[in-house]
């Protein structure tokens, strides 16, 4: 497993300085590659992005604590857990990244919840739109099944080339699509295999 850093944060960084510490984490190589080999390897990322059969799959940014308070209602951001300052510098990062690679425009879709929908709105690269199927079901088990299901169906549907596909998500979803735990603003390059079969190529991610 490789990391490529752009940099590295420290315990005085600002919310303001957080994308200096975007991490590509390629998973295809395990010996250490020159900064023209990171750079080739992040723009196959992007070509794999760009030319299809592929989805980035983001978990929402940071935001402090787990699951939702009691009161939790789908369509009221006050009831539920939410980015904070630093999660709100976390996903324009991710944009700012992904514009410089030349991922200007993608076919975004995020989960209702409002953490996730603010983190695919504040990443600046396409219009959003709402995917139920992208929801959490960490404290509602009985959906994850019907969640997935459609998942898989929509996954399905992407195109073998075009806009690329970026999908805000929860940890739950892309752990059970993926089989890979991520952290906060972590994203998995996913390939689309044959018979609903997902492939992690390659990791996007924040390093403290």
């Amino acid at each position: 497993m490789i990391r490529h850093d752009t940099g590295r944060s420290s315990a005085r960084q600002t919310p303001r300085q957080l994308g200096t510490a975007l991490v590509v984490t390629l998973l295809t190589h395990l010996a250490l590659v020159t900064p023209a080999q990171a750079q080739a390897e992040s723009d196959d990322l992007i070509r794999r992005l760009t030319d299809g059969g592929h989805v980035l799959m983001i978990r929402h940014a940071l935001a402090p604590g787990t699951g939702d308070p009691p009161e939790f209602h789908l369509g009221d951001c006050a009831t539920q857990r939410n980015l904070d300052e630093r999660g709100r510098a976390q996903a324009r990062a991710i944009g700012t990244w992904l514009r410089a690679r030349g991922v200007t425009t993608a076919q975004v879709f995020a989960s209702q919840w409002c953490r996730c929908l603010e983190t695919a709105r504040l990443m600046g690269v396409g219009s959003v739109v709402e995917l139920p199927a992208l929801n959490s079901f960490y404290e509602q088990p009985s959906n994850r099944e019907p969640n997935l299901r459609a998942l898989r169906e929509f996954l399905a549907t992407r195109p073998a080339q075009g806009t690329p596909t970026v999908l805000v998500t929860h940890q739950v979803t892309i752990a059970a699509i993926t089989g890979s735990g991520v952290s906060s603003g972590e994203g998995v390059l996913v390939e689309l295999e044959r018979g609903h079969r997902y492939t992690v190529r390659a990791r996007l991610r924040f390093e403290d």
